[in-house]
């Protein structure tokens, strides 16, 4: 995936969650060694850690399935860690938003609570 698709595929995620009436509070937050959480947002008290995934094509399978068991690991220690600092005692939730582009047309989904 091109740099530009990532970039491009967080920025209509970000869009879709404020159209939904999230608040996002931060995005691309790297943390130690262990990586990046793509969106950082607010949903009422709730504190949303969203992954999201970007695909022009199914070459590689859907959006969803590249969001396996290590990738969850690794974001759920990452939301720890910004938690500990940043949000201690908040109620935390993980959502998946998936966007696929087939020719000019987007398709964005939004799976609330993915795990």
């Amino acid at each position: 995936m091109s740099g530009n698709l990532g970039r491009e595929g967080e920025r209509l995620a970000a869009d879709h969650l404020t159209a939904r009436g999230l608040r996002i509070v931060a995005r691309n937050v790297r943390l130690g060694r262990g990586g990046e959480i793509d969106i950082i947002a607010k949903d009422g008290a709730t504190i949303v850690f969203v992954e999201v995934k970007t695909r022009a094509s199914r070459r590689f399978g859907a959006p969803l399935s590249a969001v396996d068991a290590r990738k969850r690991e690794r974001l759920r220690r990452l939301a720890e860690e910004w938690l500990q600092t940043a949000a201690p005692n908040s109620y935390a939730r993980f959502d998946v938003v998936t966007i696929e582009r087939t020719g000019t047309r987007i398709t964005v989904r939004h799976l609330e609570g993915a795990f």
